[in-house]
């Protein structure tokens, strides 16, 4: 009876069939995106007992666990929907995420439920990844199976871009709720009025979605096969499909996660905690460039439609790898001349015993960072400061050498945790006043940055973003054929944006710590990109224009 209710229900427009799947997927990615906005003040609730700095990399992780599942959603739901249909599915992703989200905001604290508090704050992450991982494929199968052939790139475009708007409503609704209620209560207890706020908009965005059918192209597909269908084997054991799957990851969605998620996530982390931007300066700079991103992606994916999908996301991936690490050193200089005149004038060296000298990344805050060598290191990561690494003999006591001032670091291997506290701060406090005497400065100086410039490199870096982004979901679609492609297509969607992108601002941070670089985070962005534009060059087929209801045939 259900399916005979449908099949009298008049057609929706294409109008309305791309406003109702970006408004949900726009509704998901602002659940998503809550999360990694409020990731500082998170930290305080639920991992306060650890410290600072720790809590910090462990709210950061937390946040990337969501990407981690994502490809197991994709798996589960991209089954689902290539055996059941598109609509039923995505209605089963939103909610989930919805529920989650909202369940977040009434999360007891550690301070109200000790360890149990972490626990279920990961669970909800888990369920909104898992839920993600199905929503994405959905709604861009569902619009590009509506989608005339000529016009594919430019409407799923608007699904790209709900990443965007998802983005934009998640930053608008906690700076609004920041500027009206205060900072001070904003942290203490405001923060759970983005994540609460939600359930008003799974309502509505479940009523939109309640009033579609199903696709034309799987409609099309279950009345000339009544085949039992089995999307995990013809995708991923038939070499014909396994080919492209890889091509979709290796050649586009390694790129994609690596790229976009640098220029939206790590820009953002680099200003906030490395040059010690204020957090309201900060959103207010990223919110203003992911307004002007909104219409980018429609835009190249419009351009796609005319060019072809590889050149535009081509373009994409070279400029990301010919911009990165020029636009990281000009963010430092437009948004902390005084750092950046700082690391130039008194550039700051560790010399210690490389045997005593462990990385500076602590996930479960355990690390005592006892050595002479550690407890320098950690004082300088944690302080955001470039420093060179310097070789000396065995055994030897690390010095930082801030300019011509040297800092004796102290050993603190067998003393008891209280007096390696006490060690530590002592330690710290030298090193801070010689960084302070040389002209490092403790945050940015609002007077002095050149926000224009600082719009302007973030700029540059959401143009690379979203021509690659842009043009992706139609290129994605037209690889696969209608039997296998949720499935096939949101696997490899998932492990680009989840492993890949998810997990790139804790990577890339181990990679400072490591290394000492502020900027040598950028190689992991830069890695992953480079491998993707090699393969997109030489294997990815262009797409552009195929019939969907043809391929595979």
């Amino acid at each position: 009876m259900a399916e005979q209710a449908g099949a009298a229900r008049p057609e929706p427009s294409l109008r309305t069939v791309v406003a109702a799947s970006a408004a949900g997927t726009t509704f998901e990615w602002y659940d998503f995106f809550i999360f990694g906005s409020l990731a500082g003040v998170i930290a305080t609730h639920f991992y306060a007992e650890v410290g600072a700095a720790t809590s910090y990399i462990l709210a950061l992780i937390t946040f990337g666990v969501g990407f981690v599942v994502r490809p197991l959603g994709a798996l589960v739901f991209g089954w689902f929907g290539d055996r059941y249909g598109r609509k039923i599915t995505f209605l089963t992703t939103i909610i989930m995420m919805g529920v989650a989200t909202v369940a977040i905001g009434l999360l007891p604290t550690y301070a109200q439920a000790g360890a149990v508090a972490p626990v279920l704050l990961i669970a909800m992450r888990v369920l909104q990844g898992f839920a993600l991982g199905g929503e994405y494929g959905g709604a861009a199968i569902y619009v590009a199976e509506h989608a005339p052939n000529h016009r594919r790139a430019g409407l799923t475009g608007w699904i790209q871009t709900s990443a965007a708007l998802g983005l934009i409503g998640a930053l608008v609704v906690i700076l609004g709720t920041r500027a009206l209620m205060g900072t001070e209560a904003f942290n203490a207890w405001g923060w759970r009025i983005p994540f609460l706020i939600s359930a008003f908009l799974l309502v509505i965005s479940l009523w939109i979605r309640l009033k579609l059918g199903e696709s034309p192209a799987f409609k099309a597909m279950e009345a000339e096969s009544g085949e039992r269908r089995a999307p995990y084997r013809e995708a991923f054991f038939q070499w014909k499909n396994l080919k492209l799957v890889l091509l979709a990851l290796f050649g586009i969605m390694i790129a994609q996660g690596a790229v976009w998620y640098c220029g939206y996530f790590y820009s953002r982390f680099f200003m906030e905690r490395v040059l010690k931007v204020d957090t309201a300066i900060v959103d207010a700079l990223i919110l203003a460039v992911t307004i002007v991103s909104a219409f980018l992606y429609v835009f190249f994916g419009w351009l796609s439609d005319r060019v072809g999908r590889k050149p535009v996301m081509l373009f994409g991936m070279v400029l990301a790898l010919v911009t990165f690490f020029p636009g990281f050193h000009v963010l430092t200089q437009a948004a902390n001349p005084a750092l950046a005149r700082a690391q130039a004038e008194a550039p700051v060296v560790v010399r210690a015993d490389p045997a005593t000298c462990s990385l500076q990344f602590d996930p479960v805050g355990k690390a005592a960072f006892s050595t002479s060598c550690d407890i320098a290191k950690s004082v300088l990561a944690n302080a955001g400061v470039s420093y060179r690494n310097e070789a000396a003999p065995s055994g030897a006591v690390a010095e930082v050498r801030v300019g011509d001032e040297v800092v004796t670091s102290i050993e603190g291997a067998g003393l008891s945790p209280e007096q390696l506290t006490q060690a530590r701060a002592g330690v710290q406090a030298e090193i801070t006043q010689a960084l302070a005497a040389h002209g490092y400065p403790a945050t940015a100086d609002p007077a002095q940055m050149n926000l224009p410039l600082v719009f302007g490199v973030l700029l540059v870096f959401i143009i690379a973003a979203t021509a690659l982004y842009g043009p992706q979901a139609a290129a994605l679609v037209e690889l696969f054929p209608t039997r296998v492609r949720y499935t096939a297509m949101s696997l490899p969607y998932n492990i680009g944006t989840g492993w890949v992108g998810g997990l790139l601002p804790a990577a890339s941070f181990a990679l400072v710590a490591w290394s000492g670089d502020i900027y040598f985070g950028l190689w992991y962005a830069i890695g992953f990109t480079a491998v993707a534009a090699v393969i997109c060059f030489f294997l990815l087929p262009e797409t552009k224009g195929r019939d969907l209801h043809l391929i595979g045939r």
